[in-house]
C-alpha cells in the first residue's frame, strides 16, 4: 500500500532532500523502497548498518544515473550531516536524496544547522483509521484497536505474531536505539518504567508517583519519560489554557505511539483517537507548515475533555471519546459555553450520530469521524 504522505514527499523530492523519520518498524525503509520502485537490492539504496553500503558510500561511490538515492540510518554516522552536505550539494542538479532512520531522527537532526534549507522533514505514524480505509468500518477500527497500527502484526492479524513482535520491538528500543542516542547506565530502569507507563495512559502522568516505583530522584525519572520520547515509544500533550477558565497549566497527559499495549479497554481507545489526531497535526505541519498542536483541556474542578486541537495558538475543535453512545459528556456542555472553541465532538464506538446545535456539538462514531474530520 502507498503510505499517506508518499506523495507530498514525491514532490518534495523535486526541489530538496527528504528526510522522514518515526518510529522503529513504522514502515520508513518500506516506504522508501516503495517511492524506489525496488527492493532492498536496488543499487540506489543505501543502509548504514550493512557494511558493503557504509564502505561504497565512504568511498563517494553513488550509482550513477540513479534520480533518487536513499540513505538509511545515516544518522548513526558521527560525521553525517557534513557528509549528507556534501553529497547533496555536488550531486542535487540530477539526483534527489531521501533519508530515513528511527531513533528520532529529528534529535539528530537539530545537533547543527549545516542542513539548514536543504531538506523537508516528515514523521511517519503508525497505521490510521482513514488510512487503511477511506471509508472505515466498525471491524477496521476494531483490528487497529487489537493489533495497533504498525504494519507488520497489523496486517499478520495473529495474537501470537503480535506478542512475539512486541517483545522484539520494545527490546530493540530499549537496548538498541536508546544506546545510540543517550548515554544511561540505569537501561533495567528504562525497561521498568516503559512497561509503568502502560498503565498510565490516558491519565495525568505524575512523575512523582514513578519516583516512588522506580526509587529514583525526579529528576532522573523525568529525564528517562523524556529519552521514551525521544525514542518514539510514548508522547504526552499539554494542557489548553482557556481564558475564562482555571485551566491546568503544568500537568501533561500520557499516550503510547503503539496504543495495543494498552490494557483497559477506555483508555485503549483514547489512546487510539490521540495517535489519530496526532498524525493529523504533524501531517498538516509537514505538508503545510501550519503551525499545530495537540492538548486536552481541564480545569482546577478536575473538568475534562480529552483533546483539543490547535493551530496557530487557536482552537480547532475539541473531542471527546466514549466506548459506547452514552449520554452527552456533561463537560462537553460546559466548556462549550465558557470557551471559543468552535466545536465538539464526543465519538464513540457504537452507530448514533446527531448534533447539539446549542452546544456547537456533534456526538458521531468515530468511523466517520476519522473519514470526515481526519480526512488529510
Amino acid at each position: 500500500m502507498n503510505r499517506y504522505i508518499q506523495s507530498a514527499v514525491v514532490d518534495d523530492l523535486q526541489k530538496k532532500m527528504v528526510f522522514v523519520g518515526g518510529p522503529r518498524q513504522v514502515g520508513k525503509t518500506t516506504l522508501a523502497l516503495n517511492i524506489l520502485g525496488g527492493d532492498e537490492q536496488h543499487h540506489a539504496y543505501f543502509n548504514w548498518d550493512y557494511a558493503d553500503d557504509k564502505r561504497m558510500l565512504l568511498q563517494g561511490g553513488l550509482p550513477p544515473d540513479q534520480p533518487l538515492i536513499v540513505l538509511d540510518e545515516i544518522h548513526k554516522y558521527k560525521q553525517w550531516r557534513n557528509f549528507v552536505k556534501g553529497l547533496y550539494d555536488k550531486n542535487r542538479s540530477r539526483t534527489s536524496f531521501l533519508i530515513t532512520g528511527s531513533a528520532r531522527l529529528d534529535y539528530y537532526r537539530k545537533g547543527g544547522d549545516s542542513l539548514q534549507g536543504r531538506y523537508h522533514y516528515y514523521r511517519l505514524h503508525p497505521l490510521s483509521l482513514y488510512e487503511l480505509n477511506y471509508t472505515p468500518t466498525p471491524s477496521d477500527l476494531q483490528a487497529l484497536l487489537t493489533f495497533g497500527g504498525f504494519p507488520e502484526p497489523f496486517f499478520s492479524q495473529s495474537e501470537r505474531d503480535w506478542k512475539r513482535w512486541q517483545r522484539e520491538r520494545i527490546s530493540r528500543v530499549i537496548h538498541e536505539d536508546l544506546v545510540s542516542l543517550e548515554q544511561v547506565k540505569e537501561v533495567g530502569q528504562l525497561d521498568l518504567l516503559a512497561v509503568l507507563l502502560q498503565d498510565k495512559v490516558a491519565s495525568l502522568l505524575s512523575i512523582n508517583t514513578l519516583r516512588q516505583d522506580l526509587s529514583a530522584s525526579h529528576e532522573a525519572v523525568d529525564r528517562w519519560v523524556r529519552i521514551l520520547e525521544n525514542l518514539y515509544y510514548c508522547f504526552r500533550i499539554r494542557p489548553f489554557a482557556a481564558k475564562k477558565i482555571k485551566a491546568l497549566k503544568k500537568d501533561r497527559k500520557l499516550y503510547l505511539w503503539d496504543w495495543s499495549l494498552c490494557r483497559d479497554p477506555g483508555s485503549r481507545f483514547e489512546n487510539l483517537v490521540a495517535s489519530n489526531l496526532l498524525k493529523y497535526c504533524h501531517y498538516h505541519e509537514d505538508t503545510l507548515g501550519d503551525d499545530m498542536e495537540l492538548c486536552f483541556l481541564r480545569d482546577n474542578c478536575k473538568r475534562e475533555v480529552d483533546f483539543v486541537v490547535l493551530r496557530d495558538g487557536k482552537p480547532l475543535f475539541a473531542v471527546e471519546c466514549k466506548t459506547g453512545a452514552k449520554a452527552i459528556s456533561k463537560h462537553l456542555a460546559y466548556f462549550s459555553k465558557r470557551t471559543e472553541i468552535p466545536c465538539f465532538y464526543q465519538v464513540h464506538l457504537d452507530s448514533d450520530d446527531y448534533e447539539v446545535t446549542e452546544l456547537r456539538l456533534r456526538v458521531m462514531p468515530f468511523t466517520r469521524f476519522a473519514t470526515e474530520v481526519l480526512s488529510c
